[in-house]
């Protein structure tokens, strides 16, 4: 368990968003609040911030802060789309799933094309496949690819994939933009330097995922291309994302990242999961259904078990793949997982 904390009865690990804001970001959030500062992202805390973005990836690069994830993904993509253009991405991918619309309501228009998989990860195959499927004028012209490390089903990009994926954009003419809204999860995975895991492997721009590694609120959007970042401060503006207290966006970033929080966090979440799924392997009745890589574990329950667990109070979703998922955050307590580890053990036994 994290720092000196005492049980919480109310932890739930049905979403990573559920949790609280970790103590660095905190204390970061407590100091920018000591006086006053300009505004728009004019600030100290804003200029610190991408700076230090810029020492954790080893490069130059144009850095925004949003409020949320969606409108982070969405006006990335929408920065390297005209409105007759499309976007290549995983059928079970969150641009398509779950932001209403969100990257076509922000490109104008913008198409989003989807490839069916099996565990959200596309291949150079399947992007070929599409982006040459037609070249007609009637057709939006495939202009980006986008990809989830982690995906949605929590299984994790390798440096080996990501830079199949670059090249193969590459030599089609493609952008390939990086949904990382569980970032610190797939790089505490791979055991790999941010560096390595973007720019050196050919990814364009990258949404790092704040609000799920311990924040309270707040993505970043990295772009590597500086010259891909053209006018996107206006873009913020636009979409109501320029905060007119950015330091209240920006310096939590910075106890993340001038800490190592951030990975910690990761690191922490990702090891929960994997003693999580391994307490409940064989169990009667309980199966996997993909590969434990991150803070994710989905378990295909029986009915009778799914609702015993509701009856005792746990929440889980069920809207991937027809099984529960559970997620592990920054400040999952060994007390609480065992507890869930507990009730699912009795409710095998009576449903065997």
């Amino acid at each position: 368990m994290p720092l000196d904390q005492t049980p919480d009865p109310s932890q739930q690990f049905a979403s990573d968003n559920y949790s609280g804001i970790c103590p660095e970001a905190w204390a970061a959030m407590e100091a920018a609040n000591s006086g006053h500062a300009p505004a728009y992202g004019e600030d100290s805390w804003t200029a610190r911030a991408a700076d230090a973005f810029r020492t954790l990836f080893e490069t130059r690069c144009e850095v925004f802060f949003a409020f949320n994830g969606t409108a982070a993904n969405a006006l990335a993509l929408a920065a390297l789309c005209q409105s007759y253009h499309s976007v290549i991405c995983a059928d079970s991918a969150h641009v398509e799933t779950d932001e209403c619309g969100a990257p076509e309501f922000f490109s104008n228009g913008s198409k989003l094309l989807t490839v069916r998989t099996e565990g959200g990860k596309l291949t150079p195959q399947a992007i070929r496949s599409l982006a040459t499927n037609r070249s007609d004028i009637h057709f939006p012209r495939p202009r980006v690819v986008t990809i989830t490390q982690p995906t949605e089903t929590g299984q994790v990009y390798t440096l080996a994939e990501i830079r199949a994926l670059s090249e193969e954009c590459r030599r089609l003419g493609l952008a390939l933009h990086m949904d990382g809204s569980r970032f610190a999860n797939a790089c505490a995975s791979l055991g790999c330097s941010p560096a390595d895991m973007t720019w050196r492997a050919g990814v364009d721009v990258l949404c790092f995922g704040g609000t799920k590694n311990g924040m309270h609120a707040g993505e970043a959007v990295v772009f590597f291309d500086e010259k891909l970042a053209e006018d996107f401060g206006y873009r913020c503006k636009q979409a109501g994302q320029l905060a007119s207290k950015m330091r209240f966006l920006a310096a939590p970033w910075v106890g993340m990242l001038e800490s190592g929080a951030w990975l910690r966090n990761g690191t922490h979440g990702n090891a929960t999961a994997t003693r999580f799924a391994a307490a409940v392997a064989g169990l009667p009745g309980v199966r996997a259904l993909f590969p434990v890589e991150a803070n994710a574990v989905f378990l295909s329950l029986p009915p009778a078990m799914a609702e015993g667990l509701r009856a005792r109070g746990w929440r889980f979703y069920t809207f991937i793949g027809g099984g529960a998922r559970f997620m592990f955050g920054w400040d999952a307590q060994e007390e609480r997982v065992e507890a869930l580890i507990a009730d699912l053990r009795s409710l095998a036994v009576v449903a065997a």
